[in-house]
Parts: C-alpha cells; sequence; structure tokens
C-alpha cells in the first residue's frame, strides 16, 4: 500500500513539469509537514481528554511525552516527502543528514523523558515534608544524583553521536583513537574538573554522606543541604546565606553531618555558677524546664557538674529534641529559662568575684606616711 501510495505521489510531482525543481521540493515537504503537525494537534488533543480524569502521573506523563511525539512526526513525514520530492543528489544528502541528526535528538530527548517520568514516580512513595523523613530523604539524594549525572551523559552522549555525522568530526575522532596516549592525557586534564565532581556525584549517590535537608557544619558554618546538582551542592546557612560547594567537597574534606543517621540530637548547655549553686534543685528545674517545651522529644535530660575554675563551677546540661533546628531552640530556651530562675530564686549562685581583705600592722611605713599627707 506505501509503495504505490509513493508511485501516485511521485507520478503526480513529476507531472508538474511547469514548476522548478525547488519550488516543487519545498511545495512536498511543506505538504508532509503540514499533516503531521495537524495530526499532532488531533492527537494529543483528544488523549489529553482522555487522561484529564486520570491521577498526575498519566497527565505528566502525556504532557512530557509532547515535544518527542511532535519531533517524530515531523521527522517521519519530512523522511517520506524527501523519499518523493525531486532532490538533487546534493539536496538529498543534506536532507538525509538533517533528519539523521533529527532522529538522533529525538532519541536522547526521549532518554531524557523516560528518565524523568522514572524519577518522577519513584520519588512519588517518599514524602519530604513527612515527620521522619530520613528514608524519603536518602531515596531523593540517591535518584536525584544519578538523575543528574545520567542526564549528563545522555546530552554528551547524543551531542557526540550527532557530531560524529559530519565527516571531518568523524575524521578528527578516528585520529584522536589513534593518538589516544597524548589525546587521553590532554582531555584528562582538560575535563578534570568536570570528570571529578562526576565522579564524586555518584560516589555521593551511592554512600550519601549527604542528604537532601541534611543539617551540616561545613567551613565552620551551619546549615542545610538545600539542593545537590551533578556538579555543585548548595548548603542553605542559619542566616539564609548560601553556600556553594563542589561535590569533590564532599568526598575529600572533613565535615559535620548532624542528620546522618537520625534527625535526633542532644542539646548542650553550658552554665556557670558560683560553688553555693544548689545543684539538686537545678537538676529538679532542669526537668521540670524540659517538660514545659513541646521542643523536647522525652527521651534525654541530665545535668552533671563537669569543671572547676577557680572562681566558678562549670554546670552541663543535656536536652534531646526531635531535629536540629529544634534542639537549637530548646538549647536556647533552657538558658533562658535557667538563668532567669537563678536570678529570681538564687541570686547568690550567679558566678561572683571574691576577695579577701587583710588587716595590716599599724606601724607599717606607707600606713605612717598615709596619715601624715593627710
Amino acid at each position: 500500500m506505501l509503495d504505490q501510495f509513493d508511485e501516485t505521489a511521485r507520478d503526480i510531482v513529476a507531472s508538474a513539469t511547469w514548476a522548478p525543481d525547488w519550488l516543487l521540493s519545498i511545495a512536498v515537504l511543506m505538504a508532509a509537514l503540514l499533516p503531521a503537525l495537524l495530526a499532532h494537534r488531533i492527537l494529543f488533543r483528544i488523549i489529553s481528554r482522555l487522561v484529564q480524569s486520570r491521577d498526575l502521573f498519566w497527565r505528566s506523563l502525556v504532557q512530557r511525552t509532547e515535544g518527542p511525539v511532535r519531533l517524530g512526526l515531523i521527522v517521519v513525514a519530512l523522511s517520506l516527502g524527501a523519499a518523493i520530492a525531486p532532490l538533487s543528489a546534493g539536496q538529498a544528502a543534506v536532507a538525509r543528514h538533517a533528519l539523521a541528526i533529527c532522529f538522533i535528538c529525538l532519541v536522547g530527548w526521549v532518554a531524557l523523558t523516560a528518565l524523568h517520568i522514572w524519577t518522577t514516580v519513584y520519588l512519588r512513595k517518599f514524602k519530604l515534608d513527612s515527620e521522619d523523613n530520613l528514608l524519603a530523604r536518602k531515596h531523593t539524594t540517591q535518584s536525584r544524583i544519578l538523575k543528574r549525572v545520567a542526564s549528563v551523559l545522555i546530552v554528551l552522549v547524543t551531542a557526540s553521536v550527532a557530531l560524529m555525522t559530519f565527516d571531518g568530526v568523524r575524521q578528527y575522532g578516528v585520529s584522536l583513537l589513534a593518538s589516544a596516549g597524548a589525546a587521553g592525557i590532554v582531555m584528562g586534564l582538560a575535563l578534570q574538573p568536570l570528570l571529578k565532581n562526576l565522579i564524586a556525584g555518584v560516589q555521593l549517590a551511592v554512600t550519601q554522606p549527604i542528604r537532601l535537608e541534611d543539617a551540616v557544619i561545613v567551613e565552620g558554618e551551619w546549615g542545610n543541604v538545600e539542593e545537590i546538582t551533578a556538579t555543585y551542592v548548595v548548603v542553605r546557612l542559619w542566616d539564609w546565606r548560601r553556600m556553594v560547594l563542589p561535590l569533590s567537597y564532599f568526598i575529600e574534606k572533613p565535615f559535620q553531618n548532624w542528620t546522618r543517621e537520625s534527625a535526633s540530637l542532644i542539646g548542650t548547655v553550658m552554665l556557670y555558677v558560683d560553688y553555693s549553686a544548689p545543684i539538686e534543685a537545678m537538676r529538679r528545674k532542669l526537668e521540670e524546664v524540659a517538660r514545659e517545651t513541646p521542643l523536647w522529644d522525652r527521651r534525654v535530660v541530665n545535668m552533671q557538674v563537669t569543671d572547676f575554675t577557680p572562681d566558678t563551677m562549670q554546670v552541663r546540661m543535656l536536652v534531646s529534641a526531635s531535629s536540629a533546628g529544634r534542639a537549637f531552640d530548646l538549647r536556647c530556651w533552657v538558658r533562658e529559662q535557667m538563668i532567669g530562675w537563678l536570678q529570681a530564686e538564687h541570686p547568690g549562685a550567679l558566678p561572683r568575684q571574691r576577695a579577701e581583705i587583710r588587716r595590716l600592722p599599724r606601724d607599717a611605713a606607707w600606713m605612717e606616711e598615709a596619715v601624715a599627707a593627710e
């Protein structure tokens, strides 16, 4: 049936001897392109209505595949038109080359779309806004890093295959393969930062020393991991500043991760009080203060005298919370309540400077000089 259609179309084009070949070629290609665009619009209107009552996945699937399907229909239509149009040998070669590049781009586009849809469907099972989101952060971080690395590789492979369709680039590639030793060293040095971060991204996705929303201390700053890309990590600091670090930083340098295995933390509050401070009363007051606030997770509350100085005692109070942010607020709450209670109930327990005054003999030389001066 297709052969009969091609023969009939060629006969119709050949009978139009009144028009030049270039004009007939443009007319044939446009005649093939317009039905493809019209068919795409009608097809997607029908499909959009069919999935309108379905869940978000199907609506997203239709929306994401609109572009690749349009490009695929255009490539097929132009291939049919190029086979019918009265093109010269050079024009036919250019048309075939352009369609080949379009097909390669279509394959890469489909691969990126499939990767995005798979990642979206997989991550729908995990909720980052839940109270215990450790598992969700683990899978989300892993999926997003691997997705970005795979996206970069797909783009690089697609661009490389498209460039290899040109004879000059293909010959250059063959010459590079022939001198792979020197070329490999040069390319390795030139692409060292990119390759280093891509490899670090794969390591982070597998080992996961950090995850999204992890509370970390890097370069002496406290913050949360806000974004992990294919080459860098954005840390949202406590004062809303952003610190941008390369992926390799978290592989090569030490840092603190407060939520590596669990979001729960023990907060430490240090107080310096006088030797006469009532330790047992302070311990009971600490437990009362912890019970008064929902920031405490009801797990750890303790107080100990950990050190002495010549003038004060060092008291360490421990309280636990379910997250780093709540632990910080809980520590501030304990400091305020405990110091307020000491000021109101035991002001003598606050640090004081002691001095000893001794009575000197009245016949001391400096005393006689002072009396004489008066």
